[in-house]
């Protein structure tokens, strides 16, 4: 994981083996695909830290203890959750335990010869306004569990048409995951009412202008309703009243740069617009337990 003065992603799958998952086989530093079983990559991994990586992740997660930290969300993970973080996504998780299931992490431009548009066109559940973590059926895990397994099994094996098989059998893999998808968004947003949808609209506003905008009234504005209101809809929709929601986000983004960059805790309270560092150190260790130093110590 590379420090410097801009909040930096994991870079690289090799890097991401050896800092995350504590695998220390030595790995190609420009490999392009990582698939794996959870129980395998989680064996050495009880947390993630906040991060962003530089590529893509998908998993389904069969059986097992898994929290998920992304973007606003902090949910649970549910036996055959599907779970798609797109490249440069925030990201952690508090809890792992006992997990099974199937992981593959790749860098876009892997899939590019295969591709007329671009991932995101051919592919929505990796835009950043989609939902990310689907719940799929007995018959739909099947199929999936199926086409990550045939994946691990072409990256195990030896061939000179490796990249060109493994690039055509994750693009099978994205396609089962589309067809799939296109079905659960269609029901979920038709089972979706009125009040889910003000509270997944702030959420998405939350992730976009976290930063510059913490109050909730500005965020009633944007949705042109009262703050009242708002408050109402997001906290029986997600059993977190919308400052919560506001600041866990900020919270995330602070450890991340406390994690992965050499800026001085100064230099992050005013990236992360705190009137002083003073107000941002006390905002951490109101929230977290430990002052940002010790949060930078313990890593």
């Amino acid at each position: 994981m590379k420090r410097n003065q801009e909040i930096l992603n994991i870079a690289s799958l090799e890097m991401f083996e050896r800092m995350i998952n504590r695998d220390l086989k030595p790995y190609d530093v420009n490999m392009m695909v990582m698939p794996g079983t959870l129980e395998d990559k989680h064996k050495n991994c009880e947390t993630i830290p906040a991060l962003r990586r530089q590529f893509n992740l998908i998993y389904l997660l069969l059986e097992g203890e898994h929290d998920v930290r992304l973007g606003a969300d902090h949910l649970q993970l549910k036996p055959n959750d599907l779970v798609i973080v797109p490249e440069n996504t925030l990201y952690a998780s508090d809890h792992i335990k006992n997990c099974h299931g199937y992981c593959i992490h790749f860098k876009s431009e892997f899939l590019k010869p295969q591709l007329s548009k671009s991932l995101t066109e051919e592919f929505p559940f990796f835009h950043f306004d989609a939902p990310h973590i689907i719940n799929l059926n007995d018959q739909e895990s099947e199929m999936i569990q199926s086409s990550f397994k045939n994946i691990i099994e072409e990256y195990n094996r030896f061939s000179p048409e490796k990249n060109f098989l493994l690039c055509n059998l994750i693009l099978i893999l994205l396609l089962r995951v589309r067809e799939i998808y296109r079905t659960k968004v269609k029901e979920l947003n038709k089972n979706t009412s009125r009040r889910e949808q003000l509270a997944n609209g702030f959420k998405l506003l939350v992730e976009k202008h976290f930063i510059e905008n913490r109050t909730v009234s500005l965020y009633a504005e944007m949705l042109y309703i009262s703050a009242k209101h708002l408050s109402e809809v997001v906290s029986e929709t997600f059993g977190r009243p919308p400052l919560q929601i506001i600041h866990d986000i900020l919270v995330l983004e602070a450890k991340v740069q406390l994690g992965s960059t050499d800026k001085s805790i100064s230099e992050i309270a005013y990236s992360l617009k705190f009137d002083d560092p003073s107000h941002f150190t006390h905002f951490i260790k109101k929230r977290t337990g430990l002052s940002p130093q010790d949060f930078r110590r313990k890593l």
